[in-house]
C-alpha cells in the first residue's frame, strides 16, 4: 500500500471510530473567519468585511489598525466585561455570532492564569465559547502551564467557555503534545484548537496522522494552510499542501459543534492585499473552499455501502 492510500485508509477509520463513539451524530461546524487578516484595517471594517463574505460566525483577533493609525486591539486585556458584551452584541447585529477570541497571553507566563480569568469573563459576557491558548516556540515550564490551565480551568467552571490549545511550537508543537496538557489538566474546560499549518510550519510534522491520533480531543479549528514548496509559507486553506478532506474527516462524526475559524486567507508567493476589497475576496474563497471540503465529505459518508478501513 502506498503511503497516501495508508493515510487515507487511517483517516477513514477514525472516522469511522468516532461515529461509533458518538453514535454517528454529525458534528455541527461553524465556519469562522478570524478579525486578524483584516489587521490593517479597522475592526469596524473587519466586521462588514467578512459579513459580506457570507460568514455567519466571527473570531476576535487580535490587533486593527484604527483610522486614526494606531493599532489597538480587537479587545483589550484590561477591558471590562460589559465592553466585551457590548462588541458581541455589535457582531450580532451585523448577522455574525462570535464564536472565538484569544488570550494574547503564553500560558508559560506568570501572570496567565490572571489572564485567563480577565478572559473568561469577557468570554462570558460576550457569549463567546472559546478562548485560544498557546505558549512559547520553545520547550520548557511545563509545570507552570498545567498550573497556569488548571487555575483557570477552575475560575471558568459553570462559565460555558473553554480554553482550547492551538499548536504553537514548544510544548504544543503538535496535537499528540496537546493531548497530554489536556489530559494532564484534566478538567471540561480545556480543550484542543488543531492549527494543521502550524504543524506542518513550526515541526515541518505531517497533520493528518497526528489528528488521527488526538481528534478526541479537538474542539475547535483555526485554519490556516502551509506550503514548504517553492517557499516556507503559510496560506490560506486549499494554497497550500494540507489535504483538508484527510484532516476533517476524522471529526465529521462527533455531535459537537466546532468553529472551524479561518486565520490565513493569503494567497503564496503574491504580496497580501493593500485594500480591505482583496481581503474581502480571499475570505469568501475561504468559506466556500471549507463549504465544499465539508459537503463533500458529508456526501461521502452519507452514501450507502462500505468504506475502506486499513489494511
Amino acid at each position: 500500500m502506498e503511503r497516501r492510500e495508508f493515510l487515507l485508509a487511517s483517516a477513514l477509520a477514525s472516522a469511522a471510530a468516532a461515529s461509533q463513539t458518538n453514535g454517528g451524530s454529525p458534528t455541527r461546524f461553524q465556519i469562522a473567519c478570524m478579525t486578524l487578516p483584516y489587521s490593517p484595517f479597522p475592526l469596524e471594517r473587519a466586521l462588514t468585511g467578512i459579513g459580506n463574505a457570507g460568514y455567519r460566525f466571527v473570531a476576535w483577533g487580535v490587533n486593527h489598525r484604527e483610522s486614526d493609525g494606531k493599532q489597538r486591539p480587537a479587545m483589550d486585556l484590561d477591558a471590562a466585561p460589559s465592553v466585551a458584551r457590548a462588541l458581541g452584541a455589535r457582531c450580532r447585529n451585523m448577522g455574525l455570532e462570535p464564536v472565538m477570541m484569544f488570550s494574547t497571553v503564553n500560558f508559560e507566563e506568570p501572570g496567565a492564569a490572571e489572564a485567563y480569568r480577565k478572559r473568561i469573563d469577557q468570554a462570558q459576557a460576550a457569549g463567546i465559547q472559546n478562548i485560544i491558548v498557546f505558549g512559547k516556540t520553545t520547550r520548557g515550564g511545563y509545570p507552570d502551564i498545567i498550573r497556569n490551565l488548571k487555575t483557570a480551568a477552575m475560575h471558568a467552571k459553570g462559565s460555558g467557555v473553554r480554553l482550547v490549545i492551538k499548536q504553537h511550537g514548544g510544548n504544543t508543537a503538535t496535537g499528540v503534545d496537546i493531548s497530554k496538557i489536556v489530559a494532564d489538566v484534566a478538567d471540561p474546560a480545556v480543550w484542543m484548537c488543531y492549527d494543521a499549518g502550524n504543524v506542518l510550519d513550526y515541526e515541518n510534522h505531517d497533520p493528518i496522522p497526528d489528528i488521527q491520533a488526538c481528534w478526541k480531543d479537538v474542539r475547535a479549528f483555526s485554519i490556516k494552510d502551509h506550503r514548504n514548496f517553492p517557499v516556507d509559507q503559510d496560506c490560506g486553506a486549499g494554497f497550500g499542501e494540507i489535504d483538508h478532506y484527510r484532516l476533517l474527516l476524522p471529526v465529521m462524526r462527533t455531535g459537537l459543534t466546532m468553529p472551524l475559524a479561518c486565520e490565513n486567507i493569503f494567497e503564496p508567493l503574491v504580496p497580501r492585499p493593500t485594500v480591505a476589497e482583496g481581503t474581502d475576496r480571499l475570505a469568501r474563497r475561504s468559506r466556500e473552499y471549507l463549504e465544499s471540503v465539508l459537503a463533500g465529505l458529508e456526501r461521502y459518508l452519507s452514501e450507502p455501502g462500505p468504506k475502506a478501513g486499513p489494511a
